[in-house]
């Protein structure tokens, strides 16, 4: 495989593109009633403060993920809003600490590395928090291999690395995880690395063989060794 399809390769990878307290008392009649105070804050907190702001923030974000999904996507004015509707800057600068917050950073950084500005779209990908639950995976691994795209525009193809296997291990399915092995594969080849290009992509075949990347993925191992 040549320097050029190489690069070309890791430009189409690229394009395819988760209660706790802890409570010591000496007598159980004071524990009892800590637990109840903390408690009561708890839920004071979640239904005055925490559920009113992620749903403000759910509302504002509203128009932003339709300018980003449109089928013509406006990237800056899904970033920064207009007068009518706010970007995920705004949403982040006003909620960040909210579920909503955190998700706009993670479109905020697609945005960026759409619109390729790649220093923007590496700090707000990182500013992302992985969510919880099964679905959610999904996201978190997709955060992690984009900051493993940006890592491949920026040539940095050991750090590119690493991210798409956290993204591997953070989504383990026959849906994403074939796919991030595939950039791994590609990234690791761009490197230099002929042997770990191999592994990635053999991993593929061992571990998904009912994969979509699976049946493309003797061929690939193939264009290493040319």
């Amino acid at each position: 495989m040549t320097k050029q399809n190489e690069q070309e390769a890791l430009g189409a990878a690229m394009s395819k593109t988760e209660e706790f307290f802890e409570r010591n008392s000496k007598r159980v009649s004071v524990a009892l009633l800590a637990i109840f105070v903390l408690a009561a804050a708890i839920f004071g907190y979640r239904q005055l403060i925490s559920q009113p702001r992620n749903k403000k923030a759910a509302e504002m974000i509203a128009e932003a993920q339709y300018r980003f999904e449109a089928a013509t996507p406006d990237y800056r004015l899904a970033l920064e809003g207009d007068a009518n509707g706010a970007g995920f800057l705004e949403v982040i600068d006003r909620y960040g600490a909210t579920k909503t917050g955190n998700l706009a950073k993670h479109y905020a950084g697609i945005c960026y590395l759409r619109l390729g500005e790649m220093d923007n779209a590496a700090d707000y990908l990182a500013r992302f928090k992985p969510m919880k639950g099964i679905p959610a995976q999904i996201i978190n691994a997709q955060n992690l291999g984009l900051q493993g795209d940006v890592a491949v525009e920026r040539a940095d193809y050991p750090a590119a690395i690493r991210f798409f296997e956290k993204a591997v291990a953070s989504s383990d399915n026959d849906l994403t995880a074939p796919m991030y092995l595939r950039k791994a594969a590609l990234a690791a080849k761009a490197a230099g690395n002929t042997e770990q290009a191999i592994a990635f992509a053999q991993r593929i075949l061992d571990e998904y063989p009912a994969s979509v990347e699976a049946r493309n993925a003797e061929k690939l191992i193939g264009s290493f060794m040319n």
